[in-house]
């Protein structure tokens, strides 16, 4: 395989893995039941004026299956917390003792599971779509250098390697949304 062909291959499933590691971030923030420091990646708090993630301003751990408590490292944080969870509607209201927040996870009822898991079956369409962008573009660029001099069999033999890459990762997909179903349906 010529050195260009192995560089396109390379990108291709470098790209692929990318698509990979945001489904895995996507599928954590989807709560299944299970408490996760996870669940509140991505909300911001007003630290004196500045957006700033919960995790910089308190230290969050987990009590236990179904409780989640962050401990602010300033007691004047707790309002501002609180307020940061209760805008991002994750489902779950904070409550307060004066020291610390707690997070309650609610038992899941099947319709939600089923709603959740929807909503996980999406971000696994997603990042398919994403594989196959790639792989779109991963032709693209061999049929390229074909144009340009590569042989027809190397041409075939790149493209042969980007289908096989691609539907490693389209079957990692489905593994993925597989574990997150059966996480779901078991708490």
């Amino acid at each position: 395989m010529s050195e260009e062909l192995q560089m396109i291959v390379d990108d291709t499933e470098d790209g692929m893995k990318k698509a990979i590691g945001h489904l895995e971030v996507e599928l954590t923030k989807i709560r299944a039941g299970k408490a996760s420091p996870a669940m509140l990646d991505g909300i911001n708090v007003d630290y004196y004026g500045s957006p700033t993630p919960i995790a910089q301003v308190a230290n969050i751990s987990v009590l236990d299956v179904r409780t989640i408590s962050i401990q602010p490292w300033e007691k004047n944080m707790l309002q501002p917390i609180e307020k940061s969870i209760m805008q991002a509607n994750i489902g779950i209201t904070p409550q307060s003792d004066g020291n610390q927040i707690r997070l309650f996870m609610p038992p899941l009822t099947e319709e939600r599971r089923k709603e959740l898991f929807k909503k996980a079956s999406g971000e696994g369409e997603h990042s398919k779509v994403a594989i196959r962008n790639i792989r779109r573009d991963a032709i693209e660029q061999v049929k390229k250098l074909e144009k340009d001099g590569l042989s027809e069999d190397a041409a075939k033999d790149g493209e042969k390697s980007i289908q096989e890459i691609t539907d490693k990762y389209i079957v990692l997909v489905d593994k993925h949304l597989a574990a997150k179903e059966k996480e779901m349906m078991s708490v």
